[in-house]
This record gives structure tokens, sequence and C-alpha cells, in this order.
């Protein structure tokens, strides 16, 4: 360790350089100001979303917590490029959105892998649809499906996956292209309570080593604070933000986390937030 050290020793003053700076100081992967979103039905307009302004950091994981039908999944795909805004504005990475981008991931509640294609094949998508080199994509799935546990795997069709299997593909598949952002729109919400808490803090170990800004839609408030930085609760229909909230919990986490007394306390926090406006509803 002594020769470590010493191989890091501050330079002379002449040459020191600046740290580099922090998320904060080169600004929010995210800004979303004054978002509204509306749809046109049959039976008239109905407001979706009603004036957001959130940032989400660069390298911060964010949760968004609230009733079904809050507009979660619809913010999330406006910030995917899926979908445009009504009203206001969404920057990232200090450029307005133009569409979706290979530097974004998404994984959805349904994994959407192709039956007939292997997971191999599943998880090589992106790079056939961003012109990724052949080999570099092949290296790269191989890569992380060893890491996702679906060694031995890779030449099997999605039928001959568990629930939890397929979803390891489907988050995969979302980072083969090495995306700066993750876009998590209840991934492990379709899974049994033992697998969705093994992925939950798969992805948060994974989170951990790669510190890629993530945004995670989700209804499991233990899961929220478990794995964020921040939780955002919104309010029903219209969604708007009623408060965010600073997870300032310690890591590295695990299931001891949930033994901490803070824990406990946001969790109950955030559940009374949104039990309060389902009642107000």
């Amino acid at each position: 360790m002594a020769a470590v050290l010493s191989d890091i020793s501050a330079p002379p003053a002449a040459t020191l350089r600046p740290a580099a700076p922090t998320p904060a100081a080169v600004g929010p992967t995210f800004h979303v100001s004054h978002l509204s979103k509306t749809y046109q039905t049959r039976e008239g307009p109905v407001r979706a979303l009603d004036d957001i302004s959130l940032d989400i950091p660069q390298g911060g994981f964010v949760a968004i917590v609230g009733a079904s039908g809050c507009g979660k999944s619809t913010l999330l795909k406006i910030l995917a490029g899926l979908e445009a805004a009504s009203e206001g504005t969404v920057l990232r990475d200090g450029r307005e959105l133009s569409g979706p981008s290979r530097e974004v991931g998404i994984a959805f509640q349904e994994h959407v892998l192709f039956p007939w294609l292997t997971v191999l094949q599943n998880v090589m998508l992106p790079a056939q649809l961003y012109g990724l080199p052949k080999e570099e994509g092949l290296q790269r799935a191989r890569s992380l499906t060893a890491m996702a546990g679906l060694g031995g795997f890779e030449h099997r069709k999605p039928q001959d996956l568990s629930g939890g299997m397929k979803q390891r593909a489907a988050l995969c598949r979302a980072l083969l292209a090495d995306p700066q952002v993750l876009l998590l729109d209840e991934p492990f919400g379709a899974l049994d309570a033992l697998t969705r808490e093994e992925l939950s803090l798969e992805l948060l170990r994974l989170w951990e080593e790669t510190r890629k800004t993530a945004l995670l839609i989700t209804h499991d408030i233990n899961e929220a604070v478990m794995l964020s930085d921040t939780v955002v609760v919104m309010s029903p229909r219209p969604g708007r933000i009623v408060e965010t909230i600073t997870i300032d919990l310690p890591r590295p986490r695990g299931p001891h986390t949930e033994l901490h007394p803070r824990f406990r306390e946001l969790t109950h926090h955030i559940r009374g937030l949104i039990f309060a406006r389902r009642s107000q509803a």
C-alpha cells in the first residue's frame, strides 16, 4: 500500500490541476422546467402532468414514486425522447431534447425480448440500431450477460428463461451501447418479491460501480429509498411534484440498510405523503 501511495503523491505546486468538477458543478443531466402534458381524447383533454420542474444531476440516482396514473411513466417517456411535452422545456446536458439517443438506455416493466431471438441476439439489438461495430458489440454483450449471471444462457430463447432472467437480459440490452443515462420504468414490477429484491440489489451494485445517471419509476417505496439519492413524490393526476426528498443514508447500501432508523423514517414519511394525497383525491 505504501508503494501505491508513493506513486500518487502530490505533484509540485506549479503543476497542480483543479479537481474534476462535481456533478453539481457541471450541471444536471436533465433540467425540466414547467413541463406539462395534456392528451386529447374523445371525452376531451386529459391533463397527465402539470408544471413539473426537476433537475436530475449527473451521476445521480433519482426515484419517482406516486399513485398509479399520476404520470410517472409519461414523464420518463418524455425524458427518453419518446413523447413530446405539451408545455415547458426539457434539456439533456444543456441541449433541448430532439428524440431518442444512444446515450439513454431504457428498461420497461415488460422485458420486450423478441421470442425468436436468443438472449445474445436480443442484447445485441442496440448494436444494429446504432450502427456499432459488430465485434465490439458482441464482446460487450458477452461481458454484460456474464456480469448479469446469464453465462451459459446466451444461446437460449426467452421461453427458456425465468422472469428474473428475462429482466436481466433486458437490462443488459439497455446497457449495451454504454449509455450515460438509465431510465427504468418499473423494471422489476412484474416479478415476485424475492426476485425483485435480488435484482434491485444487483442494480444497486451495478450503479455504484458505474455511477451512470439513473431515473427509476417505481411503486415500491422501500426500493426507492434503498436505491436512490433523491425521491420525488408525485400527486394523483394531474401529476405534480409534492415533495423532493434527499435520501441521506450512507453508501454502500445493502440489506442491512433497511435496519437503519433513518430508513424507516424516510419510508414512513414518503408513505404518509402518498396516502394523504390519495385520501384527498
